[in-house]
């Protein structure tokens, strides 16, 4: 195989994976909590597929990962008492048979246990893990920005901020939660502020997003016709070297 033929499906490879991030950004900019992310390409020397007049080594490109941008997106209004927009640096917990999740998506609800849960039925914890309970006859729910649950003059617990030291140890888990993978636990996030009654959008800007598209959309179709003009180049190169001997 050709090196720049080589070189060239290694680039449109990682090109498929960033379109297919850039998609799926675009499919979550109206999703609650959801955090933009982009692609990581990175380069790689390996033996190349011809050594005639070929560097060594030849760089390839490489997937490097995905990078995720925490930074805050904005907040707007539901009026539902147990909605809460998260502003600062900090996670909400949630408990999981898995052990604990972090996300920033607060459209929480009651369960049929007086529990605060995520819309998937997670109960969300307070500071040390355990799970907030209420009592529905007791009146409405009252959530102060620090997370103080109450209700009327009785505080029920608080909603935990966790806060971690290093963002790339968050794994995306489904359902707009995040795994620690580290064994380093978080710590909380006493300057992030609840806004009960609102929500946090994504941060994803869609017109920023769509130029990607079109730019990402573009390279690959460059790099298709290189392909495809190398290619020509060398089967004409060997029809002459045929007609030559």
């Amino acid at each position: 195989m050709d090196n720049a033929i080589y070189v060239g499906l290694s680039r449109q490879m990682v090109l498929r994976r960033e379109l297919d991030i850039i998609a799926n950004n675009v499919a979550n900019a109206d999703t609650v909590g959801f955090k933009v992310e982009s692609m990581m390409a990175r380069t790689e020397p390996g033996a190349p597929a011809s050594t005639m007049g070929a560097p060594r080594p030849v760089k390839f490109v490489l997937d490097g990962g995905v990078a995720r941008d925490f930074g805050q997106g904005g907040l707007f209004s539901t009026g539902s008492d147990l909605d809460l927009g998260i502003e600062g640096e900090g996670f909400f917990e949630v408990i999981t048979d898995e052990g604990p999740r972090y996300t920033r998506d607060g459209r929480f609800r009651l369960d049929e246990l007086g529990r605060i849960t995520t819309q998937g039925g997670l109960p969300v914890a307070g500071p040390g893990g355990g799970e907030i309970v209420i009592n529905p006859e007791d009146g409405s729910v009252t959530i102060a920005k620090d997370g103080t649950v109450s209700q009327g003059d009785n505080i029920i617990g608080r909603v935990a901020a966790m806060r971690f030291d290093d963002l790339s140890v968050l794994e995306k888990t489904g359902d707009n939660l995040l795994r620690n993978t580290s064994n380093l636990d978080p710590i909380q996030a006493p300057d992030v502020r609840m806004h009960q009654g609102m929500l946090e959008g994504s941060n994803v800007k869609p017109i920023l997003e769509i130029t990607r598209l079109i730019e990402v959309t573009r390279a690959y179709e460059s790099i298709t016709k290189m392909m495809e003009s190398s290619a020509d180049l060398s089967r004409r190169a060997v029809e002459r070297m045929g007609r030559v001997n």
